[in-house]
């Protein structure tokens, strides 16, 4: 677990969206720490772009992580755990936030800053047929797919930019200068592209001054973008745009960039908003209906002092926000925050020229479009290159607790019990039970449910049982999430030996809390194992749990299989290819994510292939044949593999050039980062002959990385290896490779050769 310090959690505090606000908030809570706080981050986005650089990076001034904020660095730096979900709502009475696909997340204390998006609801075939700015990632691929289209295409290409506002016109230009620019790369003309802007009000750039729109309006003619004001949008058709008055353009992209629009879920949690749907807050950026709930950014409405929806205002709110979060945790006032009334708009034409407006006053220039890199990059700065605080550091800060009341309740539960008065309370448990919905089987005679004080399970006449059992600290602080994959992890020992899980005992220790705290984290990481244990059509029947300074959890899993269909280690056969189901990298990505130095969309990845079972590939292995099989988790692949050479009567060559690699893991390696059982797995590098240049490839280093949740190492006949690596690709091992062969032995202590195209003979 990532948090900031040992203390007890005594309030949590869940900030719903990775907005520019936000970003502040997390920061300082990081920054200053407040003991007995847990803060959670739920976010759709891990890489939240920067307002500011986004119509740079559309068109071809910044790559992707030059115009994006990376949450994960940022979350882990103030200790605060990060869901990656989308929320569909909220229970204002119970204080839980539902998220799709996951348990409902608890609060004490609750800040909104998910943005905006823009208004389609009303315009017949708009939800179809266009493009729309945001969800920003949405927007993003569906840009490249029409960059894609232009680039192969040879006739004429219509761009219609629906939205009159700063927005719409610098994604115009943005857009125009990007799509011609890759025309001339590609050797086509130009001036196949033809541009109309659209805009339901008497002119451009409305909330701007003359001297700004004069400037845009002379851009936007030496462009060649048409303007249509005036030109209310009434609907949208596959290739046409319909406009109030009867104009109809013809259109091969829409893009939609109107006026902004709240999340549905936001006025149907009772929270009170205005006529569009977003929340009204007082000065201090506080619910005036739920004083529990603060609102910052474009989802916020500042009901005394009314903004338009803009990122300048979005950031300029998140100091007050933070202080006012820390105020209410402490049961402090929120104090009022009085907003600029005027600020420096700089707008980019697309091409490295920008545009200065402030109340009345307006400047262009190349110069313009230089300051305003600066700004935005600097702004990046602060929150993509964050300081080194130590532990030792985040403790003392975090004594700084002022709270008497808190600091009462804080040393009434400081003080814990050992021995069996560290299990968890009988009634939590009880009610976390009750919540569970475990798989029945027919052969578990006693099981959870029952007051006994152990499960009988009934062994199938003429199978034998397989046992196995995982336990280990959590390095992810989505306990949900943390049970799915501490899940797979422990039932792929019995997939690997062929056999089917029949049931589970779960072994929990959960850091000490509130009651309510330490229910919830128990109900959130049970509720992922349960998840996965349903799917296998495993039964838990049973388990111990208690509380402890850190998060950690495993299950003893039992299996049945015939005798005679029990795969082992030992067992391959010369001849016999040796296939991985899964990429490596789990180890070196996860020490980087403690080190801040790992991306989150890496870590992303990572989860997503821990999350995947190996269910189905143990049963594609076994029906190709698989001679032998094992998982790949903390031993390494190499050390793995040594055990199934070492039991059986041949010796590998391993293909480094073959071996599938998780995102980011080879940055991650060559920046030196490793697990901290890399050194002991690299004592195995003894078991391998004929090195000739192998230390130097790429993916030696990632022989030694511990995995969680990895793939199966299995050997398979030669000529049904084609086959079963096919079907493991339809089953959605996507990276499933043919990583080598066995050959006839010839060296006991060395038995493992490695090869590659890269490396001399």
């Amino acid at each position: 677990m990532h948090s900031s310090t040992n203390s007890p959690i005594m309030k949590d505090l869940v900030l719903v969206g990775g907005g520019h606000s936000h970003l502040a908030v997390i920061k300082r809570f990081g920054m200053k720490p407040v003991a007995g706080l847990r803060i959670t981050l739920i976010t759709r986005d891990v890489h939240t772009p920067y307002s500011g650089m986004l119509p740079g990076h559309i068109a071809g001034h910044y790559d992707f992580d030059e115009s994006h904020i990376d949450l994960r660095p940022l979350a882990l730096f103030a200790g605060a755990r990060l869901y990656h979900a989308e929320v569909e709502g909220i229970d204002l009475a119970d204080r839980t936030i539902a998220c799709r696909g996951r348990p409902p997340v608890s609060f004490d204390l609750l800040s909104i800053n998910t943005g905006s998006r823009p208004s389609v609801l009303n315009i017949s075939g708009a939800d179809r047929h266009v493009l729309p700015v945001k969800p920003i990632d949405a927007f993003l691929r569906g840009w490249e797919e029409i960059v894609d289209r232009v680039r192969a295409g040879d006739g004429a290409f219509r761009v219609v930019v629906v939205g009159g506002g700063a927005g719409g016109v610098e994604l115009a230009l943005a857009t125009q200068h990007r799509l011609r620019q890759e025309l001339r790369r590609a050797g086509k003309p130009a001036d196949r592209l033809t541009y109309h802007l659209l805009t339901d009000t008497d002119q451009v750039l409305p909330t701007h001054n003359a001297r700004a729109r004069a400037k845009f309006m002379r851009v936007l003619r030496e462009r060649e973008i048409t303007v249509h004001t005036a030109s209310a949008v009434q609907r949208v058709e596959r290739g046409r745009v319909h406009c109030a008055g009867g104009r109809v353009l013809e259109a091969d992209a829409v893009l939609w960039v109107t006026h902004a629009a709240a999340p549905a879920w936001i006025r149907e949690s009772g929270l009170a908003t205005d006529e569009r749907g977003f929340i009204r807050v007082n000065d201090a950026l506080q619910s005036v209906s739920h004083p529990q709930v603060f609102a910052a950014g474009d989802v916020a409405a500042v009901v005394e002092r009314p903004r338009a929806k803009s990122g300048v205002f979005a950031v300029r709110q998140g100091p007050p926000l933070a202080n006012n979060l820390r105020r209410a945790v402490l049961g402090k006032k929120p104090r009022a925050f009085t907003p600029q009334t005027h600020f420096l708009g700089l707008i980019s034409t697309g091409d490295r020229y920008a545009v200065a407006s402030r109340a009345n006053w307006s400047i262009e220039g190349r110069w313009v479009w230089r300051v305003k890199n600066w700004i935005d990059r600097r702004f990046m700065r602060k929150y993509n290159e964050l300081p080194e605080i130590e532990n030792a550091q985040r403790i003392e800060l975090a004594r700084g607790i002022a709270d008497r009341d808190a600091i009462k309740e804080l040393s009434a539960v400081a003080m814990r019990c050992g021995g069996c008065g560290a299990k968890v309370g009988s009634t939590v448990l009880a009610r976390v039970v009750n919540r569970l919905a475990p798989f029945e089987r027919d052969d578990v005679l006693i099981g959870l449910h029952e007051p006994d004080d152990a499960a009988v399970i009934d062994v199938p006449a003429g199978k034998v049982l397989v046992q196995s059992v995982d336990y280990f600290r959590a390095f992810l602080d989505d306990a949900y999430v943390f049970g799915k994959i501490a899940a797979n992890h422990s039932l792929s020992d019995i997939y690997a030996m062929g056999a089917d899980p029949q049931s589970a005992m779960a072994i929990a220790t959960v850091p000490y809390g509130r009651e309510q705290v330490v229910e919830e984290q128990l109900y959130q990481i049970m509720a992922g194992a349960v998840e996965v244990l349903n799917a296998s059509r495993t039964a838990l029947v049973g388990g111990h749990s208690s509380e402890g300074a850190e998060l950690a959890f495993g299950l003893s899993v039992t299996g049945t299989v015939d005798r005679a269909a029990l795969l082992r280690k030992g067992g391959i056969k010369t001849g016999d290819a040796l296939i991985l189901t899964k990429p490596l990298g789990t180890g070196t990505l996860f020490a980087a994510d403690m080190r801040l130095k790992a991306k989150g969309r890496w870590i992303d990845g990572a989860i997503e292939s821990m999350l995947v079972s190996n269910q189905a590939a143990a049963a594609c292995l076994h029906k190709y044949g698989a001679t032998a099989c094992t998982d790949v988790t903390g031993f390494g692949l190499l050390g793995h593999l040594v055990e199934m050479v070492r039991a059986s009567d041949g010796d590998v060559e391993l293909d480094l050039d073959a071996l599938p690699v998780l995102d980011g893991a080879r940055e991650t390696i060559r920046a030196g980062v490793f697990s901290s059982l890399q050194p002991q797995n690299v004592r195995l590098r003894r078991a391998i002959r004929n090195l000739n240049g192998a230390v130097e490839h790429e993916h030696y280093l990632l022989l030694f990385d511990p995995q969680t949740a990895g793939g199966l190492l299995a050997s398979v006949p030669t000529h049904a290896a084609a086959r079963c690596l096919a079907e493991l690709h339809r089953l959605g091992y996507a990276q499933a490779a043919r990583i080598g062969r066995v050959v006839a032995r010839e060296n006991v202590l060395e038995p493992v050769r490695l090869v590659s195209r890269t490396l001399p003979n």
